[in-house]
């Protein structure tokens, strides 16, 4: 009699709880952050080791670009789960963000520690598409004395493939489109749309046409055969 007694005093504290994070999940999915972050962070108070809410609070600051407030989120994330790839993801992701932002000599110094979370993430995670992107970004985006290799993005390109075609096929396009080899850009965003018919596929097909080889009428030729093979 007591234990249900104990339940029926629980229960609307424990539904209240849950009904809290709901509703501060639906703000946040509706884009309301500021509504939603005043929900999580009551929860954070309360339950200091909920680590959705601590990732929703990041989440939050870096879609704000507050990414200082972002870094901090996510750094408490990787201590409180130590194992968990996604957390290092975002943490390089942002540390990356700051480094953008950031002055040449400050960005510098922050190369190695942005390098080493997303492999850290791949580490925790073999088949961690994400990371693996943001690593090709990386060596794309270096320049060669600072660590910056082309054979470098090609192997994680590679692993993608292995991992996830379509988004193999999409980076190799992304690396050759960089180095300006276009025609080679332009086979391997096909490969891409035979292998999954992803728009995403489609948008860098057409935008390679009209932006880097001035074909127009191509574009609009793959966006015609997009739409045809999603009529409802």
């Amino acid at each position: 009699m007591r234990d249900l007694f104990v339940l029926l005093v629980l229960l609307p504290v424990i539904a209240f709880g849950q009904t809290d994070f709901e509703k501060a999940e639906k703000l946040f999915s509706a884009r309301r952050y500021a509504e939603a972050q005043i929900l999580f962070e009551k929860i954070a108070i309360e339950k200091p080791d909920n680590v959705k809410a601590i990732e929703y609070l990041g989440d939050i600051q870096g879609y704000g670009k507050n990414w200082a407030n972002a870094l901090t989120y996510y750094k408490k994330l990787k201590i409180l789960r130590p194992n968990e790839a996604n957390y290092y993801y975002k943490y390089g992701g942002v540390l990356g963000m700051i480094a953008k932002e950031s002055n040449k000599f400050k960005a510098l110094g922050m190369i190695s520690s942005i390098r080493e979370s997303f492999e850290k993430a791949i580490l925790l995670n073999p088949k961690h598409i994400e990371a693996r992107w943001a690593l090709i970004e990386l060596y794309l985006q270096l320049p060669g004395i600072l660590g910056g290799s082309e054979s470098k993005a090609i192997n994680y390109s590679d692993q993608l493939l292995k991992i996830s075609p379509v988004d193999g096929y999409l980076s190799k396009g992304k690396i050759a489109e960089y180095f300006s080899k276009y025609s080679e850009a332009e086979q391997q965003y096909k490969k891409a749309i035979d292998t999954g018919c992803s728009k995403i596929g489609y948008q860098k097909l057409a935008d390679l046409y009209i932006n880097k080889m001035k074909q127009p009428e191509k574009a609009k030729q793959i966006w015609a055969k997009f739409n045809e093979k999603n009529k409802s």
